[in-house]
C-alpha cells in the first residue's frame, strides 16, 4: 500500500524533483497488474519503491501491514527476501554458467555458506533446467551468459523468478529485448506461474497491446502523477492518447532510450533483493 508517496529517481542527488508525487496505491496479494506510461512517468522508481530498493522521500508504504523501513536490519532483509525484482537489463555476471544464475534466485532463503556453496556447485539442475524450459533456453543450460544474446539473458533473467522464494514479482520492461512470439511466451509463462502460485505481479511495460491483453488491471502514469487506475477493458483509446501526449511515438510501440532518465548515476539495479 502506497499513501501520498513522494519518490526521487534511484540514481537523483538528494534535492532533485521527485520522479514520484502524491501517489496512492493498493495492490491485493495475487493480483497482476501493468503499469504503463511515457518515459519519465516514474515506473521504474516505483519497482524500486516496492522491491524495498529505495525509500520514499514523503508519504507511507506498506508491505503485509508493516513500514519496510522502520523495520530492523535483519527484518527488512528478510521482507527483501520475499520480493523479487527483475530490471530491464539483468545484472547477471558475464563468466557466470546460465545453470548458476537461475539457481541465484533461490540465495534469500540460504544461509551465507549454503549461498557461497551454491554459486560454486549448482546443487539442483534439474529445477533450474526446468525454469529454463518454460522459456525455450533447456539447451542453454551449461552455457556462459557472455554468450548469449540480449533476448536470452533477459529470459534467464526472468526464469529466475521461477525459483525465487518470492510473493511479490516485480517486472521492470520484461519484454524490452524480446520479439512478439517471445514476448507472449513470456508473458503467458509468468502470468499462469503467478497465478498457480498465488504471487503478486506488478510488471512495467512500453507494449500497450501486451498489457490490456494480459494483464486484467492497468495503471498509468504521467510525469510522477497517476492518470488512471482501471480495468483494462475500460482503458479506451482516448485515456491512452491523453498519457502518451507528446510521447506518441511510445504509444506506437517505439519506445524512448530510457524511463525514469536521471543526469545523476552512482546507484546500482538490483535484481534480487536481501
Amino acid at each position: 500500500m502506497l499513501e501520498g508517496i513522494g519518490a526521487r529517481h534511484p540514481q537523483a542527488r538528494p534535492g532533485a524533483a521527485l520522479a514520484l508525487r502524491g501517489l496512492d496505491l493498493k495492490l491485493a496479494t495475487g493480483e497482476q497488474v501493468a503499469v504503463i506510461g511515457p518515459s519519465g512517468a516514474g515506473k521504474t522508481t516505483l519497482m524500486q519503491l516496492l522491491a524495498c530498493a529505495l525509500a520514499p522521500s514523503a508519504g507511507h508504504l506498506g508491505l503485509d501491514g508493516r513500514s519496510p523501513w522502520n523495520l530492523p536490519r535483519r527484518e527488512l532483509q528478510a521482507l527483501r527476501g520475499r520480493l523479487f525484482l527483475a530490471p530491464q537489463l539483468p545484472p547477471l555476471p558475464p563468466r557466470q554458467r546460465v545453470v548458476t544464475a537461475v539457481l541465484a534466485g533461490r540465495l534469500p532463503a540460504m544461509g551465507l555458506l549454503a549461498s557461497l556453496r551454491a554459486l560454486v556447485y549448482p546443487d539442483d539442475i534439474p529445477a533450474a533446467f526446468a525454469a529454463l524450459e518454460r522459456f525455450d533456453l533447456g539447451d542453454k543450460l551449461f552455457e556462459r551468459v557472455d554468450r548469449l544474446s540480449g533476448g536470452e539473458r533477459q529470459r534467464v533473467g526472468l526464469a529466475r523468478a521461477l525459483l525465487a522464494p518470492a510473493k511479490l514479482w516485480l517486472l521492470d520492461e520484461p519484454l524490452a529485448s524480446l520479439d512478439p512470439a517471445r514476448s507472449r511466451q513470456a508473458i503467458g509463462v509468468l502470468s499462469q506461474q503467478a497465478r498457480a502460485r498465488g504471487i503478486t505481479l506488478v510488471a512495467t511495460l512500453h507494449q500497450i497491446d501486451t498489457a490490456l491483453s494480459s494483464f486484467p488491471r492497468i495503471i498509468g502514469l504521467r510525469d510522477g502523477a497517476l492518470a488512471f487506475d482501471l480495468p483494462a477493458a475500460q482503458v479506451t483509446p482516448a485515456l491512452l492518447a491523453r498519457l502518451y501526449e507528446q510521447h506518441e511515438q511510445e504509444l506506437h510501440g517505439q519506445p524512448a532510450p530510457e524511463d525514469d532518465p536521471a543526469p545523476d548515476t552512482s546507484a546500482p539495479v538490483i535484481m534480487q533483493c536481501r
